[in-house]
């Protein structure tokens, strides 16, 4: 599909890697397809017991490419982007990431429906939805409070400043934090211990653990939904969006 999303399967972990370094892992909407394809390719197949999430060596993702974002909005819940949020939170196998370098928007609140999350020492994170006149996506509004708390969400999410790995992991939002060195060997290997446990076992506490959160997830989801599609063709979120790519401040002092 493309060669910016590498799929790699051994020990019965299947590896997704984005693989656009040269645009820091940005993902396009060919990005996201393939993605939604491998999970399904992981659900499939009874040797694949863990789904690995990774980057580059400096790099997660910076989350969506805005030309292609641009261009190509997303007009509904069949999107491309909706697509492979619904295929991630369905995953009844575990879902792992090891995240290094910068994780910003969606390259962030995916790491939300992970069951395990590493991060490297230099890793970097963002919900950047608010600075984009955008809001929040992938279920953070509900996820995030459930896990930092209210205000601390607010400071996350209304701010949209970046944070490091070691608050990430005060947080709560990832396990644990690594060397950059060593974060990938380290994830590999608890991958391993995982497939390694009783695969039926593993995937009913998986289910147990997410069944009460299901439905208010779907709920948030679809309301988060309407709100992004609609801020999306606002005039905020063009100016937001335009200064970016033109590498200057945002003006917002016209807007009410």
């Amino acid at each position: 599909m493309t060669h910016h999303i590498l799929t790699h399967q051994q020990d019965g972990i299947l590896r997704i890697q984005f693989n656009r370094p040269e645009k820091k892992n940005a993902i396009t909407l060919a990005m996201y397809e393939a993605m939604t394809a491998a999970l399904g390719q992981a659900e499939a197949d009874p040797q694949v017991r863990v789904v690995l999430f990774t980057g580059s060596d400096d790099c997660y993702t910076a989350g969506n490419d805005l030309k292609d974002f641009l261009e190509s909005p997303p007009t509904g819940r069949d999107s491309p982007v909706f697509r492979f949020l619904k295929a991630l939170i369905a995953a009844e196998k575990p879902v792992m990431a090891a995240v290094q370098g910068i994780a910003v928007g969606i390259g962030t609140t995916m790491l939300l429906h992970c069951d395990l999350v590493y991060a490297g020492a230099t890793a970097r994170f963002q919900f950047p939805f608010v600075n984009l006149a955008l809001t929040p996506e992938a279920g953070s509004s509900l996820l995030l409070p459930q896990l930092v708390g209210h205000r601390r969400a607010a400071e996350l999410l209304m701010l949209g400043e970046m944070f490091d790995a070691e608050t990430a992991r005060t947080l709560g939002l990832v396990n644990a934090v690594y060397p950059p060195e060593a974060l990938a060997d380290a994830a590999w290997q608890v991958a391993r211990r995982l497939a390694a446990k009783p695969p039926a076992s593993v995937r009913l506490t998986k289910r147990l653990l997410k069944r009460a959160v299901l439905p208010a997830l779907e709920e948030a989801m679809a309301e988060e939904g309407k709100h992004f599609l609609t801020r999306l063709r606002s005039e905020e979120a063009r100016e937001a969006m335009q200064a970016i790519l033109e590498r200057r401040a945002p003006d917002f002092s016209r807007f009410s």
